[in-house]
């Protein structure tokens, strides 16, 4: 018998305002009672297998354009001539994820693997004779950006620029649009302007980059316009930057829980994919998403009706016991599991900078753990809200021997 979801008898969970370790607890409780639970706005999932699905569907839609109904209508007017490839949805999504895939394969990433070994070193080198760094202002904000502007061809001396604008853009998933929104749309003008320029000047001459790679992107004389290419260079900006930041820091933050793991990996590198994986599992920087359903959808015999939010908590699936032996156990030995780590999401709206965030967090750990050898804190973490989109330390005073 097929039931409204809205008619059913759930237990409620409220998120907002939760540490992961609150958060988790919680989804522990209701996971007893049901493999879906009510909250304010909606309803979330948690089970490896239903969180999966949901982001599979395509008939769930990005909820990012909840947007404007959060208070940041301006933003979006602004961005009505192309929206973002995050909220587009359908065929017109699926024709540029195709144009742009050939410019985010695994091969592109490892081209800058040297390039992210020299910047990590040339940052942590002022610090090993002291054996002390506020790693989250000292290396893990400064290490994408100098990446991404190798990456899309953009000058070196440029690269404090893009910090700023990518800063002041991530400012739309902290809630508080009424004071940023002039900040974000600054930001956003002159990242807009800045891009357009390179675009120009790449059509006339083309080099070995991303922004060089997207403009020659074609398919059966499909190609990109100007704004879809700006769009794209933003939304690399977006999957380069911010989460590559914050989980580098997570990732750290834990290593200092577990010394042993730390000592491992200095000792073994070629565990730096499953170091990465494990942490990312673990101690993800972004800890859930939510969908929309467009239309009537049944799924389980429950009707979620057209326009019924849906969130999927990545903290929940990534803790799934049915997929991780002891998934409460940090363990960069473990076997790979033949389900993936959800912090990078999954189905049309799957990270598009995956690889990338892969091979910089490949290359940053093993170089840390072997110049930062004893690894401890000297002050206690401090953490970002709870209630920012993408989350990790706020500041990681580490302590380690010298060298």
């Amino acid at each position: 018998m097929v039931t409204s979801v809205h008619d059913l008898d759930l237990p409620e969970i409220d998120m907002f305002g939760l540490d992961r370790e609150e958060a988790l607890a919680r989804i522990n409780e209701v996971r007893r009672e049901s493999w879906i639970a009510r909250m304010p706005l909606g309803y979330t999932v948690y089970e490896y297998d239903d969180v999966q699905s949901i982001l599979r569907d395509r008939r769930f839609h990005s909820a990012i354009a909840l947007a404007s109904a959060m208070g940041m209508g301006d933003m979006m007017e602004r961005r009505r001539e192309q929206p973002s490839i995050l909220a587009m949805e359908g065929p017109e999504h699926s024709r540029l994820r195709r144009l742009a895939a050939p410019a985010f394969t695994p091969k592109g990433a490892d081209r800058l693997r040297p390039f992210m070994r020299q910047v990590i070193n040339d940052l942590l080198d002022p610090h090993t004779p002291n054996g002390r760094i506020e790693l989250v202002n000292d290396l893990c904000d400064p290490y994408p950006i100098p990446i991404i502007c190798e990456l899309l061809g953009a000058p070196k001396e440029d690269w404090k620029l893009f910090s700023q604008w990518a800063t002041d853009i991530f400012r739309i998933f902290n809630r508080d649009f009424e004071n940023d929104q002039d900040k974000i749309m600054k930001a956003g003008e002159e990242l807009d302007a800045y891009v357009e320029a390179m675009i120009a000047e790449r059509r006339g001459d083309p080099r070995d980059d991303l922004l060089s790679d997207m403009i020659a992107a074609e398919e059966s004389g499909d190609r990109m316009s100007t704004s879809e290419l700006i769009m794209m260079t933003e939304a690399v900006l977006m999957a380069g930057t911010d989460t590559t930041r914050n989980q580098l820091a997570c990732a750290v933050a834990l290593f200092t829980e577990h010394p042993d793991q730390w000592k491992l990996l200095a000792e073994d590198p070629s565990l730096a994919p499953r170091a990465v994986e494990e942490s990312m599992r673990y101690l993800g920087a972004v800890r859930g998403t939510a969908r929309i359903a467009s239309e009537d959808i049944e799924y389980k015999d429950v009707v979620f009706p057209s326009g019924t939010l849906v969130a999927t908590s990545l903290v929940g699936a990534n803790m799934d016991d049915d997929v991780w032996p002891e998934p409460q156990r940090f363990d960069i030995t473990r076997e790979p599991s033949s389900k993936p780590q959800m912090t990078f999401g999954s189905g049309i709206h799957f990270c598009l900078g995956a690889n990338l965030a892969r091979a910089e967090l490949q290359e940053a750990l093993p170089i840390l753990a072997q110049r930062m050898p004893d690894l401890g804190t000297y002050e206690p973490i401090e953490w970002k809200p709870s209630t920012v989109g993408i989350w990790g330390p706020a500041k990681l005073p580490l302590s380690f021997t010298p060298s």
